[in-house]
């Protein structure tokens, strides 16, 4: 599932978080890549400054726990720290799928979904597009600014080369208690209707019927 989270934050946050990049060393993203990610991943990553990454996290985490397309369509067990990449004119990330393992520097995780979180605006820069490849089709996305989109880690995806200006974005991987991206799917379009007829229909049996499956699936399916 490919889903887009309007909004993740807002223009204060995004002004906070501005403030907090303004003067930082970015490094070669070479650096942080896997083995085969490293052939074909030219960008640049924010320098892992203590506490200029600890402000960045205050800004970020909560926004996801707020959120709840992020909350009921990551099913989130697990969250990484953020990295913040860089694209200057002529920089670009090949096409590559995530490393099903991350955490070399602390507990190790296991990469279900990955999230772009886009730090400005389209019109900064041309090219740059995040595009994936689904079971339908590959999709390029090119959100506004404190737009994210969420995605299985699984899939092949790439950036395209920048042209003009600079594409910043912020990224995180996530462990969900529910492995299956399809199991995923079905549980976050069941819970779409199960929160309208919580709603609108509090009282009916057919309510009680939806949320007894929704909840019974996330028992059989999820992983602690």
């Amino acid at each position: 599932m490919l889903l887009t989270i309007p909004e993740l934050l807002n223009q204060v946050q995004l002004d906070k978080l501005h403030q907090v990049l303004e003067g930082a060393d970015f490094v070669d993203g070479k650096l942080s890549a896997g083995f085969a990610a490293a052939r074909v991943k030219h960008n640049q990553e924010l320098a892992g400054e203590r506490q200029r990454m600890e402000r960045l996290a205050r800004i970020l985490m909560p926004s996801l726990g707020h959120h709840p397309a992020f909350r009921f369509g990551a099913l989130p067990h697990r969250v990484a720290d953020f990295i913040v990449a860089r694209y200057e004119p002529g920089m670009t990330y090949g096409a590559h799928i995530d490393d099903p393992i991350m955490g070399a520097s602390g507990p190790r995780f296991r990469t279900d979904v990955s999230l772009t979180v886009f730090l400005n605006a389209p019109e900064d820069y041309d090219g740059g597009e995040l595009t994936i490849r689904t079971s339908f089709g590959e999709r390029a996305v090119k959100l506004p600014a404190g737009h994210a989109v969420l995605y299985p880690s699984a899939s092949l995806h790439w950036v395209a080369p920048v042209t003009r200006g600079q594409r910043l974005v912020a990224l995180t991987w996530i462990q969900s208690y529910v492995r299956d991206p399809a199991q995923r799917e079905l549980l976050y379009e069941l819970n779409q209707a199960r929160e309208h007829l919580l709603k609108e229909a509090p009282e009916a049996e057919h309510t009680a019927y939806v949320d007894r499956s929704y909840n019974n699936l996330l028992r059989m399916w999820a992983e602690l």
